[in-house]
């Protein structure tokens, strides 16, 4: 298991350097049937965004969406985990401690994340949840632009813009009534060996 997770993880390592880029392993369709995580707490969208440390630019985006189930759609990225299935760009079983994997995963000495969270009604976040689903595979540098498509169709965010640009897109969900932030930073190196390979939610 070792030895394999961290081939797992060293496949994608460039690529997260690098932003947006190509697909990544396909699940099945029973194993997308079998893991999934339902959360207590209340319905949210979260737009996820990777900001350089270099040069303050943005270089990734991807969306939490917790309603009927909670999971993130990270589209033409390349963080994968074998307990979170994904077709598409679409990733169900989100649990929180894979969120904190996720985190830490993005979380480099070269980028920091900004998360932004706004709660939404369940029935927004189930629309998110079939529209990410839905979307299929990104290509490599649309990730903003096909995350701003799906929030300009969810009711309450027709006036939000589409853009191709993770720190416009952030700037714009951070003028939406209620929204809260936090960033994540880590001093740790770009080669992934802080990460508990053996991590298992």
């Amino acid at each position: 298991m070792r030895r394999g997770l961290r081939a797992f993880l060293v496949a994608g390592a460039l690529g997260v350097l690098a932003g947006c880029v190509d697909k990544t392993p396909q699940a099945s369709d029973a194993d997308m049937a079998r893991l999934s995580y339902v959360s207590d707490d209340p319905p949210s969208l979260t737009l996820v965004t990777s900001i350089s440390n270099r040069s303050g630019a943005g270089a990734h985006s991807a969306l939490i969406i917790n309603g009927p189930e909670r999971a993130v759609f990270n589209p033409a990225g390349t963080w994968r985990h074998p307990l979170a299935p994904e077709q598409g760009d679409f990733h169900r079983n989100f649990s929180p401690g894979m969120e904190k994997w996720f985190f830490d995963y993005h979380a480099r000495e070269t980028f920091r994340i900004r998360a932004q969270t706004v709660e939404v009604p369940m029935s927004v976040a189930a629309q998110a949840l079939e529209a990410a689903r839905a979307y299929g595979s990104v290509p490599p540098a649309q990730c903003t632009r096909s995350i701003t498509v799906i929030l300009r169709d969810l009711p309450g965010f027709e006036d939000f813009p589409v853009s191709w640009f993770p720190l416009h897109a952030s700037a714009s969900f951070a003028k939406l009534p209620g929204v809260t932030t936090v960033l994540y930073t880590d001093d740790s190196p770009d080669d992934w060996s802080d990460l508990d390979l053996e991590f298992n939610d």
